[in-house]
């Protein structure tokens, strides 16, 4: 499941910083983290170190964007907890997908756009309980951003 701890939280980990210094080639390979990449920054996994984006050509891994390099980092991590503030709201069913695949805690200090659906269940550490659905997660969520 996924837990969400909004506001200042002391040893977080900076997503897109912990990447560059830890990530493993083979990650890429994964086509989940595939997935992720084609759909956030619109970039594709070559091969190696090569991902070839639509506006800048062929790049390393580590030109990718924050958001992407935070979600690969949570879901290759999730014993860490990681500030996804750099996640925007186009990682969000992200966030949510690999919450359904394992458990994970990230950071936020605003309030990310989730779908707008009943389905929506996630953990607020800062309350304590699951959330059920948008309207449940924006009332208390504002309450911390």
């Amino acid at each position: 499941m996924l837990h969400i701890v909004f506001g200042d939280l002391e040893n977080v980990n900076h997503g897109p910083s912990w990447f560059k210094a830890n990530y493993s080639p083979e990650w890429l390979k994964a086509p989940f983290v595939q997935e992720m990449i084609l759909d956030v920054d619109k970039s594709r996994y070559v091969d190696g170190l090569v991902i070839d984006s639509p506006v800048f050509g062929p790049i390393p891994p580590e030109r990718l964007s924050g958001g992407v390099m935070t979600l690969i980092m949570i879901y290759e991590k999730p014993d860490l907890v990681f500030n996804a503030t750099s996640c925007g709201g186009n990682c969000a069913k992200w966030l949510l997908k690999i919450g359904s695949m394992k458990d994970v805690t990230v950071n936020l200090r605003y309030l990310m756009p989730f779908e707008k659906t009943e389905s929506l269940e996630l953990f607020i550490e800062n309350e304590g309980r699951i959330v059920h659905g948008y309207r449940d997660y924006l009332c208390t969520a504002i309450k911390y951003v």
